[in-house]
């Protein structure tokens, strides 16, 4: 805080003293969060000369306005006619990392004027260009002020802010500490309206001059002596700079400087240099609204790691010490190990990963001890799995009460055997992340999530899939339905089970019946498995192969299951092992994916394999074309170069096909637009009659599927291509698509 700096008590600096300008600049540049400078000459080789200070202010979030004449260095006056003429500077290094920043600014060469670009850009440096209106000459401002949001110190002198000005002259700035006197007070309180009045376009004794009209320096041309601070030669001037630095206060303030440069570094920050989305931030008002508890229904793709992060980040910075404490929910340890990168990119430390794959609790255990004694920042995550388990369980009581619960994929907060122990965790702060936080299926465990997060729809932050694709966070789509036709097979088995339902359906649906519930499901495998699905999309690759002679970035949602259907339970699916049943079935996809071509290089993705890692950066590097999953993909893998996908597999779960769209329209930088096939079951309805026994449980069937489908097909970019497709279907069933997408929004 500026408050804290030791200022002369005759409150003004001056070369050749104890307190030499420069050493005020370095020492408010540590302190401060805004800098406004009315100039007379300008260069931005002073902010080279003060790189340290400036690489602290900026790394802290401080913004430079400056309000300066029509004469500037000839490598300052490219940058802003570069940028008035629309060109985006990119700078070698992440800017937003402490350590580059400062180099990049201490480096005067190419690199140095790409950073102070990027910094104007980014309105991290904000400029006016002025003359005295109808009069000859320039301005010749040599005033400003620095505030740390609560205080302010005003300065006024000599100095012009050049490297000349700096090294070179013989300099004094007088300062105004606005919580001295009334004098010091009303002086900065002036000069804060002056600033505005000119910054703002309203001063009236001014003219506002555009890049074009600014002048740059060359020797002789004004007449004017002070223009020559500007021609010096400023790689001699740079040379310098050491010297300048070995007056003894110099060299403390230096200390000083690089001590808070080291505790930046250290520091937890926000991954991105221009900050949070705006979103993002009303994210986080709304949750403190609601008492630092609520949802997040945010669509897949927008950023939902990375509000709730910031959320930590935002209430770390509330305490004194900058400690944090935290616990991450995730369904899988894919996404254990997505968070952790997550993590690390705010720069937070101390990250313990919990999961059946690790050996964690002594780890846990030091640091739970240690905390009890000197707070100590740690973030957990953990599986839901390891989440229930006694061997976590026994060192809740060892947290400490200012713990941060996010629950990722929120919507396994549901299941009883996670319901049942979140007592213990009501005292928290909670945040609950998910694309789909309702679960369809499980009225009670919604009720219980909500209850828990204390929140209901439309929750305390909700950010729609619509809106996503509206503001390019998420990439536009094409939706391409497939009809999907039954074998004879398999239409003899789906009429008899129809025939058998249609004894129990009633106009409020099957009820709670136990045998209508198992001949439902009987039902939804001879749909789930229907052979034809494999035929149509060996077809729509074909096709694309033929076209695009790859099938590079394509993803497919597979059957799960077995193909061959042997056991003893008479109803002709086989109940062995979950991943034998995976296995089986995706094989029979990828081998069939394989035979279009030799070139073409297709991999399984399952929950069991070890390399799955390897095998997404293989996908996105293009040496893997096609991928082929089952549910895996479904919670929280980022996979955005993905272009093209198939959905196989049936769902009629909300939850899963919102998701898996979610997937696909992740943005990447060659990426424009997703395409989707859909691969819809509609068994043979030529015999079925509106008076038939069968017509409405077949009519239900039908709903249910164009339910998924005009989710699809309402954001896409296509959407009158679906009505094509089912006009017939429709106009059998007396059904129209756009009443059940009317029904969907209610």
């Amino acid at each position: 805080m500026l408050k804290n700096i030791q200022w002369p008590e005759n409150r003004a600096y001056a070369s050749g003293t104890d307190w030499e300008p420069i050493q005020f600049y370095l020492e408010a540049l540590n302190e401060a969060t805004v800098l406004d400078l009315q100039l007379g000459y300008f260069s931005s080789a002073a902010i080279n000369i003060l790189s340290l200070g400036f690489a602290t202010f900026i790394s802290s979030g401080g913004r430079l306005r400056m309000v300066i004449n029509d004469v500037l260095s000839p490598g300052d006056k490219e940058v802003l006619t570069n940028i008035s003429e629309g060109y985006i500077y990119q700078v070698p290094y992440d800017l937003s990392d402490f350590e580059n920043l400062k180099n990049a600014l201490c480096d005067y060469d190419f690199h140095f004027f790409q950073c102070i670009g990027w910094l104007i850009q980014k309105k991290r440096i904000d400029l006016r260009i002025i003359k005295p209106l109808g009069k000859r000459g320039t301005s010749h401002y040599k005033c400003g002020i620095f505030s740390d949001g609560q205080k302010s110190v005003g300065f006024s002198g000599s100095c012009n802010f050049t490297a000349f000005g700096l090294l070179e002259n013989l300099e004094r700035i007088d300062i105004f500490l606005s919580w001295e006197d009334h004098r010091s007070e009303k002086w900065v309180q002036a000069q804060t309206k002056e600033f505005e009045n000119i910054f703002n376009g309203t001063a009236d004794y001014i003219e506002y001059l555009k890049v074009e009209d600014i002048k740059t320096a060359i020797v002789n041309s004004f007449g004017n002596a002070e223009l020559e601070q500007l021609l010096a030669n400023e790689g001699e001037l740079l040379k310098k700079k050491n010297q300048a630095f070995q007056g003894k206060r110099t060299k403390k303030i230096i200390e000083t400087s690089e001590k808070r440069a080291q505790e930046i570094l250290a520091a937890p920050r926000f991954p991105f240099a221009e900050g949070p989305r705006e979103y993002q931030s009303l994210a986080y008002c709304n949750w403190v609204a609601n008492g630092y508890t609520g949802i997040f229904a945010m669509a897949t793709g927008t950023g939902k790691t990375i509000t709730a992060l910031n959320c930590l980040l935002l209430e770390s910075r509330k305490r004194v010490d900058k400690v944090y404490h935290a616990i991450i929910l995730v369904p899988t340890i894919t996404l254990v190990n997505q968070w952790e990168a997550e993590i690390k990119e705010f720069n937070f430390d101390e990250i313990i990963k919990i999961s059946s794959k690790k050996q964690w609790q002594s780890t846990l255990a030091t640091v739970l001890s240690r905390n009890r004694r000197i707070p100590t920042s740690f973030i957990l995550i953990i599986t839901y799995a390891s989440f229930i388990k006694e061997k976590f369980q026994r060192h809740v009581k060892n947290f400490p009460e200012d713990m941060l619960l996010v629950a990722d994929e929120a919507h396994n907060i549901g299941s009883p055997s996670v319901l049942k122990i979140l007592s213990e965790f009501s005292s928290f702060k909670r945040i609950a992340l998910s694309a789909t936080p309702k679960r369809k299926y499980d009225i009670e465990g919604s009720v219980a999530m909500e209850a828990f997060f204390n929140d209901q729809e439309p929750y305390t932050y909700s950010f729609s899939m619509e809106r996503a694709i509206e503001e390019g966070i998420l990439c536009r789509y094409f939706y391409y339905p497939h009809i999907v036709s039954l074998t004879g097979n398999e239409l003899q088995e789906y009429i008899k089970i129809t025939k058998q339902l249609a004894k129990f359906y009633t106009s409020g649906g099957f009820g709670d019946s136990e045998i209508a519930q198992r001949l439902l499901l009987k039902r939804k495998r001879i749909i789930h498995k229907a052979e034809n699905k494999l035929v149509i999309t060996k077809d729509i690759l074909l096709k694309r192969y033929q076209e695009e002679g790859n099938l590079k970035y394509t993803f497919l949602y597979v059957p799960e299951g077995l193909v061959t259907t042997t056991n003893s339970c008479n109803d002709g699916i086989s109940y062995g092992q979950e991943e034998e049943e995976e296995t089986k079935i995706i094989n029979i996809y990828t081998r069939a994916i394989a035979e279009i071509s030799p070139e073409i290089m297709v991999n399984q993705f399952t929950s069991s394999m070890k390399d799955r890692d390897l095998i997404l950066d293989q996908f996105k590097a293009g040496k893997i074309q096609v991928v082929a999953s089952m549910k895996c993909l479904d919670e929280g893998v980022d996979i955005p170069r993905a272009e093209h996908a198939i959905f196989c597999s049936s769902t009629g779960n909300p939850r899963q096909f919102i998701q898996r769209r979610g997937r696909i329209l992740r943005r990447h930088p060659d990426k424009c637009i997703a395409t989707i096939h859909d691969l819809v079951v509609i068994p043979d309805f030529s015999s079925s009659t509106k008076g038939s026994p069968s017509y409405q449980t077949e009519k239900q069937l039908i709903i249910t599927e164009l339910e998924r489908v005009m989710h699809f097909a309402s954001l896409a970019i296509n959407p009158y291509y679906t009505e094509g497709v089912f006009q017939a279907i429709c106009d059998h069933y007396e059904l129209n698509i756009y009443t059940i997408q009317q029904n969907l929004a209610i």
